[in-house]
């Protein structure tokens, strides 16, 4: 394990690479403890590099067996060659050949990088650095090659061979138990988009004919007898490439378009060319085994590796702190895709809860970096929320502020100027700036300045002279290395709201600061600190709607009332807005019984009743209903307070409201349950999972409401279940809290479901989140139980991932007890997975906002990971930066 204590890489200290690799060619002889590895690596000196510059090849961890620099074999003995690089003082000034030999031991590979073992099957991941496990190279993005792969393996053992681009050519070799494929991409890519699988699996086929009019194959790989369960996603993949071709104009551009599903994965999915390998969750489904929610995230994921294809691998980007650039697009590209296959409406809403629960709490805590990081000591750490998302909600401002069309032929010049490039934001911003006319140096500031801006906004109404003044303040907290910010450039959606709930012309007074003309949209932008809007004409106040669709990832605080929300809640045509109400009235009645626990709650019942109204209009859209029924999360609320927080008091808090809305509105929420109730052939589409989210949420209010018998309707959906959604509801409900039916369901669950890991990681997971005193006790038990291996990574996060990273009150336990048991975890998984321990130590990431004990445990649990001599870099970093 590399221990070294590094220095930061900066992008300031950026320079091309001094040698570029033309062509590599790669005999991979796999075996399951000795795998050679024979590169042969076409060389020249970069004319923009430094003239005569030694040649450094990274490596990690490797055996050299051979090295011979154009044909004449070097002395391995001379010391140019170590487990860690390969380094030759005074290459030729000339194109010449390096071949290399290296050795390595797949199945002791548990860092899941580089080569691997996953089951029975051989399978790479790349990215960030994994190729310099494999062979030596200059691993980094903006070194673009054409791969030539020859596998070979057992014929048993292996049957199945599949690389980058399209297959060239395949046969048996001489002894007869061995065979051999040769795949060849002619598509020049960096090394992180590598990829080779060899195992005995499974698979379905089918094709695809593009716009214009090529065949290409798709193979969806996976473990014996789950053959069955792939077919969602390669309806999915099918979805994705046509969306592609209509949307974006991008066609695909190989023969051959291959998924591999396998169980050890560190991430979600990697975007190999022509080669996709997945975590199997995220491709496996049948309606008995994955929930809605499951079906969503496979849709999504296989779209956002599919559309990786132009954006990430056609072009790629020049260094990794331009890792927005690819994913933050691409995740903005998924998101639009899943919005035109579901509800728009309820997909923007989703994203905007998983950008708050995940990145608000990243900005605004020790680990805060900026969209496009200026240094880093280990790159792994930075494939973060941050990047994603909010490197897509950048995307999506950016689209906002130029329109669709100037967006639309900005993409298209990007596309085609940058096409088989490493590219940076500055590439990509000048598509835009080119095709809108506008100067974007100020809206580029965005990836640059960390934190999210706090956006207040206050009204005030004139009757006398018929004018509404709306006044708007932005500033941005101080994150670590940036104590001061700027202004940022904010696209502000509103209207004015009537009542009868229809929009009001936006007519603005002579010498107003906003013009007519920039609110024509709707849309006006915020782009000093303070600005003054003052509209006129108005007979009576409107009530205002801001920041519609979230137009902006801004913190905002309003002075609209609870009649002004209530009155939103029934009649905003914006339907994120509508949503937003009600969080908003929600999460000051939460805030203030968690903060003045003592006091008399303020009155929930006119809240109740615009949502018992919601309730009523359900069969107009049930999944958005379903969002509208649930109460925002305990560490939103946290994050809303934002110090000396007591997540006791939280969830408590949170607990009281339920059971006041459950007990108020029962006979509804009971009538509505019946009806939603009703059997239907299960098909996993948007309407019918927007049935059973809510069918879910009206069942959670009736278990608030009545523990008794929302216990009971919990265990008679849970025995009668005929999918994974209705059935894993129930089982969560009646997992959260000691009852007459929780043991017997949890039981019931593991009996039926025992053979299936995925479907026991929900197991896992509803055990893990229950509130109960004494979850973390199960947790550690759990630990030891034969379903549960420390060195799958699906296993850590269903148990240990959720309890740390999801059971707010178990987690942050006053007496320090869950710091206690993530130390523990993390520095047990360091010297495996450095990886994954470092992103489990991420829970860690809002220590600093709790009360004061707990705050104490948890500094004196980092300062202990923090004191030992031996930490992987990725551990060392998140623990520093968490303490700094």
């Amino acid at each position: 394990m590399r221990t070294d204590n590094a220095q930061p890489i900066r992008l300031a200290d950026y320079r091309v690479p001094d040698y570029l690799v033309d062509h590599v060619d790669l005999l991979v002889q796999l075996d399951e403890h000795e795998t050679h590895v024979v590169s042969r690596l076409q060389l020249r000196p970069n004319p923009q590099g430094i003239a005569g510059a030694p040649l450094v090849l990274d490596g990690d961890e490797l055996h050299a067996v051979h090295v011979a620099l154009d044909g004449v074999s070097l002395d391995l003995a001379a010391g140019f060659c170590d487990a860690q690089g390969l380094t030759i003082e005074q290459p030729p000034q000339r194109p010449f050949v390096l071949e290399v030999t290296t050795w390595i031991d797949p199945s002791s590979n548990t860092k899941l990088m580089g080569l691997y073992r996953s089951g029975a099957a051989f399978c790479t991941q790349c990215e960030a650095q994994g190729f310099r496990r494999i062979t030596y190279f200059p691993d980094r993005p903006d070194v673009l090659s054409r791969y030539r792969l020859r596998l070979e393996a057992d014929r048993k053992a292996a049957p199945i061979l599949l690389g980058n681009g399209n297959l060239v050519e395949s046969g048996v070799l001489a002894d007869g138990s061995r065979h051999y494929a040769v795949w060849e991409d002619p598509h020049p890519k960096p090394c992180y988009l590598f990829a080779l699988v060899g195992g005995d699996l499974g698979s379905i086929h089918d094709h695809f004919i593009t716009a214009s009019g090529r065949k290409v194959a798709l193979g969806i790989y996976v473990e014996h007898g789950k053959e069955a369960r792939a077919t969602y996603a390669m309806d999915a993949l099918k979805r994705s490439m046509k969306w592609d071709e209509e949307t974006f104009n991008c066609e695909y551009d190989l023969d051959t378009f291959n998924i591999v599903a396998v169980s050890d994965f560190n991430m979600g999915a990697m975007e190999n060319k022509g080669l996709n390998v997945f975590n199997d969750k995220l491709v496996l489904a049948s309606p008995q085994t994955a929930t809605d929610v499951d079906y969503a995230q496979i849709e999504a994921v296989i779209a956002h590796e599919y559309f990786h294809n132009w954006t990430g691998n056609r072009i790629t980007c020049r260094d990794w702190f331009q890792l927005c650039l690819k994913e933050g697009l691409t995740v903005f590209r998924d998101q639009e895709f899943s919005g035109d296959q579901r509800s728009r409406a309820v997909k923007r809403i989703s994203d905007v809860r998983n950008l708050r629960t995940n990145q608000f709490p990243e900005d605004g805590g020790p680990l805060a970096h900026n969209v496009r990081p200026e240094a880093y000591f280990e790159i792994n750490n930075f494939y973060t929320a941050t990047v994603y998302e909010k490197g897509a909600e950048l995307i999506r401002m950016l689209k906002t502020l130029i329109g669709p069309a100037d967006f639309a032929a900005g993409m298209a010049l990007y596309f085609q100027r940058c096409d088989g490039t490493a590219a940076t934001m500055e590439d990509f911003l000048a598509c835009f700036a080119q095709t809108s006319q506008r100067d974007l140096s100020h809206f580029k500031q965005w990836y640059s300045q960390a934190g999210t801006p706090f956006l207040r906004v206050d009204t005030h109404f004139d009757a006398e002279n018929g004018t509404f003044d709306v006044e708007f303040a932005q500033n941005t907290a101080p994150t670590p290395g940036q104590p001061n910010k700027g202004a940022q450039v904010l696209p502000i959606q509103l209207a004015l709201v009537g009542k009868n709930g229809e929009d009001l012309p936006l007519q603005v007074a002579a010498g107003n600061e906003v013009s007519a003309q920039e609110l024509a949209s709707g849309t006006f932008e915020l782009t000093r600190i303070e600005r003054k809007i003052r509209f006129t004409g108005l007979a009576a106040r409107p009530v205002l709607s801001v920041l519609r669709g979230f137009s902006a990832p801004v913190q905002l605080e309003t002075d609209l009332s609870e009649a002004d929300l209530i009155h939103l809640i029934g009649h905003d045509r914006d339907a994120f807005n509508r949503w937003q109400s009600a969080q908003t009235i929600a999460l000051r009645l939460l805030k203030h019984r968690s903060m003045h626990a003592a006091e008399k709650p303020k009155d929930a019942m006119p809240f109740i009743a615009a949502l018992g109204h919601v309730l009523a209009q359900y069969q107009k859209d049930p999944a958005f209903a379903a969002l509208m029924l649930t109460l925002p999360g305990e560490g939103e609320i946290a994050r809303e307070i934002g110090h000396d927080v007591d997540p006791d008091a939280i969830h408590a808090a949170r607990e009281a409201l339920r059971h006041q809305i459950g007990a108020a509105l029962w006979s509804p929420l009971e009538t509505a349950y019946a009806e939603l109730s009703r059997p239907v052939a299960f098909e996993p589409n948007a309407v019918q999972a927007g049935q059973r989210a809510l069918r879910a949420s009206v069942l959670g209010l009736l278990h608030g409401g009545n523990a008794a018998a929302g216990g009971d309707l919990a265990m008679q959906q849970f025995e009668s279940a005929d999918n994974m959604t209705d059935e894993i509801a129930a089982l969560g409900l009646l997992a959260s809290r000691t009852g007459p039916h929780r043991e017997r369901a949890l039981n019931a669950f593991y009996e039926r479901y025992h053979k299936d890991a995925l479907v026991i990681d929900k197991w896992f997971g509803v055990q893990a989140m229950s509130p109960e005193a004494g979850t973390l006790h199960k947790v550690t038990q759990l630990l030891l139980h034969p379903a549960f291996s420390i060195g799958n990574p699906n296993r850590i996060r269903a148990l240990i991932g959720t309890f740390c990273l999801a059971n707010q009150t178990g987690f942050h336990a006053r007496n320090g007890e869950g710091y206690e048991f993530l130390t523990k975890m993390v520095m047990q998984l360091d010297s495996s997975n450095p990886q994954l321990a470092a992103r489990l130590l991420g829970a860690m990431r809002s220590w600093r906002i709790m009360e004061s004990e707990r705050a104490g445990h948890a500094r004196r649990c980092l300062s202990e990971i923090a004191s030992k001599a031996v930490l992987s870099p990725d551990v060392r970093d998140i623990v520093t930066r968490s303490l700094g």
